[in-house]
């Protein structure tokens, strides 16, 4: 990822503006530039502010069909920020969506299942079970106390659903 300060302060002002077509406009451009560091925490901030379903709609969409390697960092950065739990659950859906490997980042998967609500849980579980094959057992066995550590606060079906992910785990 190329780090460009000028255009990311240009998409900065793109995507405060009022006008949704602008900001769809921007977001279609973005998709055969080559991609720049700080976007993703742009388009981040933009769906957790827009209550523009459409805007919306394309953030998800573009951050589903990153296939760039490099961006992984920047995304789970964002996931790990303090964001409405609609755009964690959509970054967390978007790492499975991408088909990338996030294998080194299955434990802010577990931190984000734990601090997540049920949406968001389901998402980090289907990213966790994609991985789990490539982690060492010390890896699994960090991921399951990670997991356990919410265990008495989870409702029942996020309770079942960590239950099955530490079986798989295990």
């Amino acid at each position: 990822m190329i780090r460009s300060d000028k255009k990311l302060n240009e998409l900065a002002q793109i995507l405060t503006s009022s006008n949704p077509d602008i900001v769809l406009n921007a977001i279609t451009k973005m998709r055969n530039e080559d991609p720049f560091a700080g976007a993703i925490g742009l388009l981040t901030e933009t769906y957790d502010r827009s209550d523009n379903q459409i805007i919306k709609n394309n953030i998800r969409d573009f951050m589903n069909d990153i296939k760039e390697s490099s961006a992984r960092e920047e995304i789970i950065y964002e996931i790990n920020r303090n964001h409405t739990k609609a755009t964690i659950a959509m970054l967390v859906a978007s790492c499975w969506q991408s088909g990338l490997d996030y294998s080194l980042y299955i434990a802010d998967f577990a931190r984000a299942f734990n601090n997540g609500d049920y949406a968001t849980a389901i998402e980090c579980y289907t990213v966790i079970e994609e991985s789990y094959q490539y982690l060492t057992r010390k890896n699994r066995d960090e991921i399951i106390t990670i997991l356990e550590e919410n265990k008495t606060g989870n409702p029942p079906d996020k309770l079942a659903l960590m239950n099955d992910l530490v079986t798989i785990l295990s």
